[in-house]
């Protein structure tokens, strides 16, 4: 999902998961970021949830 060129918000990822908010975000920070080194990137609309994605 994080690959897909509009990314993926994080109600999406835990609606495909079956986990919770806080777990994604964990992953994100820590297998994603810190273990696997993935540039992971955040963009906000204004009237819109946070979308991440991987980043080049």
């Amino acid at each position: 999902m994080l690959q897909r060129p509009e990314g993926a918000t994080v109600p999406q990822i835990c609606e495909a998961t079956g986990w919770q908010a806080h777990t994604v975000r964990g992953a994100f920070a820590g297998a994603l970021k810190k273990k696997l080194g993935l540039n992971i990137v955040s963009t906000k609309a204004a009237d819109a949830d946070r979308v991440y994605r991987i980043g080049a």
